[in-house]
């Protein structure tokens, strides 16, 4: 892939604020839900390294002001430190998107670059309820240890917590996180993608947010655009074919994001279908 090197543009291509980079399928967990069936098993794709400098690159002159390094688990990819590198240096937002299993104590530093922030999941605010959802036992234990570590040292963190089983305490691990330091917090229903699927069931637009190519995109581990990480089944070409600039530009995309239903106007989640980002997306509570 060849590099661009004109100057980024004044607002963001097809007014994307976030560009979702999912380096890799592997992951320590194997949670019951996950849209991408990630798992120890599962491999880098067919991305190079400098597929995603070149990705990053380009969103940079694209005037895309954030990227989100997603998995899988990112921080098993070996150059997802490079890769943030890569995007500050060029005066991105980086956020990584952690399940915050395993932080080697080298990684805390990058964490705490201008311009990082963090984002994990979390499931319930008890520890066998957590691990039957991750499929790993002792997750919960060390992903709240991470978290309270991150809030040591005050990195911006935000947590979402997706409703997975019946009766989970979703309540009570909102209420945990909080009594812990944490103020970024929202919720999502589980959606029917990936592991989440019931057998013979097929994924089907109606079950994103809306919010899929309105301010966010994916770049999956093939190469694939698509509409948001969730929105994987859809996807408007590939970066290793064609620059993001025309993907942006193309027929297909804008033919997607036709076919995606809006969310509800002043409606809050999850009354508004709910959030398919939900460490992210700012809830109508003045308290959040």
């Amino acid at each position: 892939m060849t590099t661009l090197v004109d100057p980024p543009t004044h607002f963001p291509v097809a007014g994307i604020q976030t560009l979702e980079l999912e380096i890799t399928g592997k992951c320590q967990l194997t949670c019951s839900h996950c849209l991408s069936a990630s798992s120890p098993q599962a491999t880098h794709g067919t991305m190079t390294p400098a597929d995603w400098r070149q990705v990053i690159t380009d969103a940079a002159a694209l005037g895309i002001p954030r990227v989100q390094l997603i998995g899988g688990e990112p921080t098993v990819h070996p150059q997802w430190r490079s890769f943030t590198d890569h995007a500050l240096s060029l005066g991105l937002g980086v956020q990584v998107y952690s399940n915050l299993f395993n932080v080697a104590w080298s990684w805390w530093e990058t964490f705490e670059r201008d311009g990082v922030t963090l984002a994990t999941s979390y499931y319930s605010d008890t520890p066998a309820e957590h691990d039957e959802i991750t499929g790993k036992p002792g997750s919960y234990l060390r992903t709240r240890g991470n978290i309270e570590e991150a809030l040591r040292r005050g990195i911006p963190l935000y947590v979402g917590i997706v409703d997975v089983l019946d009766g989970q305490r979703v309540t009570e691990a909102r209420a945990e996180l909080n009594r812990i330091g944490v103020t970024h917090i929202n919720t999502d229903r589980v959606r029917a993608v990936g592991r989440a699927m019931l057998p013979g069931q097929s994924p089907t637009l109606d079950e994103m947010c809306g919010r899929c190519t309105r301010g966010r995109a994916a770049v999956l581990p093939n190469g694939d655009l698509a509409g948001c990480v969730l929105a994987r089944n859809f996807p408007c070409g590939n970066v290793r074919e064609t620059r993001l600039a025309e993907l942006f530009n193309g027929k297909e995309w804008s033919s997607l994001s036709a076919s995606i239903p809006p969310p509800r106007v002043g409606a809050c989640p999850p009354d508004d279908s709910g959030d398919c980002d939900p460490a992210n997306t700012e809830a109508c509570d003045p308290a959040y």
